[in-house]
């Protein structure tokens, strides 16, 4: 009977609902040609890379493994500079990006803008820059972190905030669940562990033909994509999750863990889309 493994480094409940956890290293030895294994592998706590186990995935593949999330998967989503670059070259809306470093030059982007890390999750060290001084202390307070001394970071072009986004989870090409985020009162940034609520919704199909679009571009089996919207409507990919975490609360049509597992191993689920409605 095969198997199907998550490859992570950490038992979150969405890890240890989706599969079979295993380490990396536990994944070289135990499958085999036949099995899966799912790549949950994130973003490392001091935000400089991905957690170590890449090698694993690869190592996988080459054994006759089925390989989902692969390495190039991972390191596009998790990586904003590659992110961007693979929205561009599939021409999907992203905040114009560029890359900062104690190395580079400042780049010519006038505010307002956001600074975050190359590699970046749970909001940590995103700093909103509304002038030039604050992009000039921005940096100057970034020059004391792990991260930025050792990849860089980002400065994007803010996408006027709305208090909440849409994140869309997107498994093997189809829409598995969504949740709307909305920003926890006085603060600009949605994200859950910053105090954000999240809401269920049922997303327009409009931003899920994006969400999926975005997930194809950097090849991912099992994403999340956060869209912002629009000030004169539709929305904006602002980032893609390669080990997006979720929960009953994302469901649509069904559980979304049975959701997501059917989707990967049989690419059968294609969910109804009612018309999206949400008020800030």
């Amino acid at each position: 009977m095969s198997t199907f493994a998550v490859v992570a480094s950490r038992a979150t409940p969405t890890n240890t609902r989706l599969g079979v956890l295993l380490s990396p290293a536990q994944a070289v030895a135990r499958l085999r040609p036949g099995d899966v294994a799912l790549g949950r592998l994130d973003i490392l706590p001091s935000l400089h890379g991905i957690e170590p186990g890449l090698w694993a995935l690869d190592l996988l593949e080459q054994r006759g493994v089925t390989v989902l999330n692969g390495r190039d998967t991972l390191a596009s989503a998790h990586d904003k500079l590659a992110t961007a670059d693979a929205l561009a070259c599939a021409g999907i809306p992203h905040p114009p990006s560029a890359h900062v470093a104690p190395w580079l030059p400042l780049p010519r982007l006038e505010p307002p803008l956001v600074l975050k890390p190359r590699f970046g999750s749970w909001g940590r060290d995103v700093v909103r820059c509304d002038t030039l001084a604050d992009v000039e202390q921005g940096l100057e307070d970034a020059r004391l972190r792990v991260w930025f001394n050792a990849t860089g970071g980002l400065l994007q072009r803010l996408v006027p905030p709305a208090g909440y986004d849409l994140r869309i989870v997107v498994a093997n090409g189809r829409v598995a669940g969504a949740i709307v985020r909305q920003a926890a009162p006085g603060e600009w940034r949605t994200n859950v562990a910053l105090g954000g609520r999240r809401v269920p919704v049922v997303p327009p199909g409009d931003a899920c033909e994006l969400a999926i679009a975005a997930a194809e571009a950097v090849g991912g089996d099992l994403v999340g994509i956060d869209l912002l919207p629009l000030p004169g409507g539709g929305w904006m990919v602002l980032e893609i999750n390669g080990a997006v975490d979720f929960s009953a609360s994302y469901s649509l049509d069904g559980e979304i863990f049975s959701t997501v597992r059917s989707s990967l191993l049989r690419g059968t689920w294609q969910p109804a889309l009612p018309t999206f409605s949400f008020s800030a």
